[in-house]
């Protein structure tokens, strides 16, 4: 054998390179880093640059002036678990910082975050991904996009993970984006009702605190209120409610209380749980305003029936809030008010409240600065005045009107409309009319006369309906300038301005020379149609003209009518011919039996057509006979109004001037009738009487 030869060293290959130890000592140097394409060199470098922007806001301005927010964008989505790690926790560090926020919202980063809370990633990936989607999601287009990203369902799945962090941040999410319609609905329909109910009960307050605030706002929907209710909502809210370590709490649970109370099984459950008991403890032995508020709006909730009302005056509600419209503090007076409102609707509430001297006490807040205030005040004077004299009266020795004619000028159309609209209700009694005439409240409603408001023109011309019967008043609006916006209201097409604006103008016109003046200020200019050779027929005698029947009926009432000098006796007597003429009185208990489709269903098909002569109907209803009447009283020159309804119901309005002689002036005043063509024929209901409102709805 040969002697053994020594090994050759083999020598290393060329396109290898010894690793070299890189120490950055810059910011400049690290962001330079971000974009290498080695995962160790990523890795340091994302946790230097971490590091680094946990040290101060300055820091974090650096680095995104250096440019470091790019790289980390595109190093979320890295191949390696550690590299998205450490990127998501420096961009998480970062984006708190107003300026790195405003960029990031322009680096469209939202679709790339959201596709990394899948429940298989890192939890810390999880921790701070949602705290960027929480810095984010304030902005309304960044809410949007994680909206339409579907970012929702995973955020419903981290509520139930073990970091209390990715938690927080969830829901500090889900906060942001239930302030809008879509998303509410959808955090019920993503089953995110139940973690959220689970989460109260958290160790962490802040989490509680979120959780509570997300229900206020997704239990105005009515199916996530169902869902609240199937899921022992109520019952988690009590219990919170009874527990005195909880008292921090307890003002936010009573928001999320007032928003189910609103239905009628809610209302009865908890009614059912002590619920009600527990709500008029907190309301009588507060911890702090705040609950008291909150209190007293489960209690305005629970007051929006007729039956809740009956059940908290045989509680004597009433004197629990006059006592509370005492305390010196605006949110609990504002809600109290709120609550007198909706208590007032109850009638015997209404004389309580008088009687334990709920009225000065709100007149008294009229003086406050709080404009949320002076606007619940104003609401619940409107409501204790609206046809109750002895209120009215209460507000007026109050001091009430001049208080009221102050805030005519306010800023607030609701204000504005509810102070216009307890003058009307005051005006009804003539010591307080004249009372408010010496305070310039004419001239101010003639301002009003040019408000773009609908509501405030409405009441404003009701209100001057009932003050203009004076001719002082009168001369008042015609000094003010308040003519010529008032006619000008005669062009609207809403209905209630339109039939009070005729109510001023019928009242003012029985002063001459504002008749006169008002005829000048309804001049149209002229137009094309008024020069052309050949008019168009009136519609009336179009139709009178193909109707045989209805020209006899028109004749008759002529005849008839006419000659009666009692203008109340003529609308009488026209509604009976029209009664007679299509099929008589029926009972409102009968009314079922009254065949009026059949023969309806036998004209049509004899005319072979949907639109039949109104003449040859024998058996009319309410639609058909409010329609005769409106025809025959245009005829022979009765004023009426035609009103449609629903479900076949018509009426008709008519306008007569209540003489009374107890007034020691020539005073007439305006009252508006509903006349009566079915069931007392010929009998005139007053608007908005009991009588007239059977007459009018089914």
């Amino acid at each position: 054998m040969g002697k053994k030869g020594k090994k050759e060293i083999e020598s290393p290959p060329k396109d290898t390179f010894e690793p070299v130890l890189v120490e950055g000592k810059t910011p400049e140097t690290i962001v330079l880093l971000l974009s290498s394409t080695e995962e160790d060199i990523l890795v340091k470098a994302c946790e230097a640059i971490h590091t680094f922007a946990e040290k101060g806001d300055e820091n974090k301005v650096s680095l995104l002036g250096l440019g470091a927010l790019e790289p980390l964008c595109q190093l979320i989505t890295h191949n390696n678990k550690l590299v998205r790690r450490n990127a998501f926790i420096a961009l998480g560090v970062m984006s708190i910082h107003s300026d790195v926020k405003n960029v990031l919202k322009k680096m469209d980063a939202i679709p790339s975050i959201i596709d990394k809370l899948s429940l298989e990633e890192d939890i810390v990936v999880h921790e701070f991904a949602t705290l960027c989607l929480a810095v984010l999601s304030v902005d309304f287009v960044c809410k949007v996009q994680i909206s339409d990203n579907k970012g929702l369902p995973p955020l419903i799945q981290l509520l139930s993970s073990p970091d209390p962090d990715v938690k927080k941040n969830s829901l500090e999410i889900i906060f942001n984006l239930v302030q809008d319609y879509q998303s509410r609905v959808a955090v019920h329909e993503l089953g995110g009702i139940p973690p959220l109910l689970e989460l109260l009960k958290s160790d962490f307050p802040v989490i509680q605190h979120l959780v509570l605030r997300i229900l206020q706002n997704v239990t105005i929907d009515e199916d996530s209120r169902n869902t609240f209710r199937e899921e022992q909502g109520f019952e988690k809210l009590m219990d919170i409610l009874s527990n005195i370590e909880f008292s921090d709490l307890h003002a936010e649970a009573l928001q999320v209380v007032a928003n189910c109370l609103s239905d009628s099984e809610s209302l009865h459950l908890i009614q059912e749980d002590g619920g009600l008991t527990k709500l008029m403890e907190f309301i009588l032995n507060p911890s702090t305003p705040e609950i008291q508020s909150s209190a007293v709006k489960c209690i305005t909730r629970v007051a929006q029936s007729s039956e809740n009302r009956g059940l908290l005056h045989k509680q004597n509600i009433e004197k629990v809030l006059v006592e509370l419209l005492s305390v010196c503090d605006v949110s609990v007076q504002t809600s109290t008010c709120q609550a007198v409102f909706a208590m007032s609707f109850h009638h015997a509430s209404k004389d309580s409240l008088r009687d334990m001297g709920a009225i000065p006490a709100v007149v008294q807040l009229l003086n406050d600065e709080s404009l949320i205030l002076r606007e619940a005040a104003t609401q619940a004077l409107c409501s204790l005045t609206d046809s109750n004299t002895l209120n009215a009266r209460a507000v007026y020795e109050a001091g009430g009107h001049e208080l009221l004619v102050q805030q005519l000028s306010g800023s607030s159309p609701r204000m504005v409309a509810n102070s216009v609209a307890t003058l009307a209700n005051m005006a009804e009694q003539e010591v307080i009319r004249c009372s408010i005439l010496s305070h310039g409240t004419v001239q101010a409603l003639a301002e009003l006369l040019k408000s773009t408001n609908t509501q405030v023109l409405v009441n404003t011309t009701h209100c001057l309906a009932e003050l203009t019967c004076d001719t002082e008043a009168r001369a008042q609006l015609h000094r003010a300038g308040g003519l010529q916006p008032l006619v000008n209201l005669l062009h609207t097409h809403h209905r209630d301005l339109l039939h009070n604006a005729c109510m001023v103008v019928s009242v003012c016109a029985s002063d001459r020379t504002i008749s006169v003046e008002m005829c000048k200020f309804g001049k149209k200019e002229e137009d094309d149609r008024q020069v052309e050779e050949a008019q168009p027929e009136p519609l009336t005698k179009k139709k009178m003209m193909d109707d045989v029947s209805l020209q006899l009926l028109a004749k008759k009432a002529k005849e008839s009518i006419l000659q009666l000098n009692d203008e109340q006796e003529q609308y009488a007597a026209l509604a009976r011919l029209v009664s007679s003429a299509m099929g008589g009185a029926v009972k409102m208990e009968k009314l079922h039996e009254f065949p009026w489709v059949l023969h309806i269903s036998k004209l049509k098909f004899k005319f072979q057509s949907n639109v039949v002569p109104l003449g040859f109907i024998r058996k009319g209803i309410y639609c058909h006979r409010a329609l005769l009447f409106k025809c025959l009283a245009d005829c022979i020159g009765l004023s009426c109004t035609l009103v449609r309804g629903e479900y076949n119901r018509a009426w008709n309005e008519v306008i007569l001037f209540d003489e009374n002689p107890s007034r020691n002036r020539n005073w007439s005043q305006p009252c508006r009738y509903i006349v009566d063509l079915m069931h007392l024929p010929g009998s005139l209901l007053k608007a908005k009487s009991p009588a007239a409102e059977l007459y009018q709805t089914i």
